[in-house]
């Protein structure tokens, strides 16, 4: 997918998440805003998978599995937080899960604040 279309696909999961904030608000733990948004992807034809075990490496040697919240459209790495803001943590968190999983978008969405908060994170886009 080219980088207008990766922009375009971005658009519509917030805007399906901002739905699901809308509806929800803060308070709510972060599985539930993942059954919701995955009820929306389901809805708009969104194709997903859903708590995806990435396998990570290093000099050719495996490591373990990480698990992903959400990969959308095979194209972008979604996280999904309920917590009291995104951190750096966070930020390095969904950059090492676009690495492992060879993306080049992520998302970080944190449905605990008043308004969706949402980080865009970046690798080789």
């Amino acid at each position: 997918m080219n980088t207008e279309g990766i922009n375009k696909l971005s658009n519509l999961i917030i805007g399906n998440a901002i739905k699901v904030h809308k509806a929800l608000g803060p308070g709510f733990i972060e599985k539930l805003y993942s059954k919701a948004l995955a009820h929306e992807f389901t809805n708009g034809k969104i194709k997903f998978i859903q708590e995806k075990s990435i396998k990570v490496k290093y000099d050719g040697i495996f490591l373990g599995e990480q698990r992903i919240d959400f990969i959308v459209e095979d194209e972008i790495v979604l996280e999904m937080k309920a917590v009291y803001e995104i951190n750096n943590f966070h930020m390095a968190q969904i950059l090492s899960y676009l690495k492992a999983a060879d993306k080049r978008l992520g998302l970080i969405l944190n449905f605990s604040r008043s308004r969706l908060e949402i980080k865009r994170v970046v690798n080789k886009l």
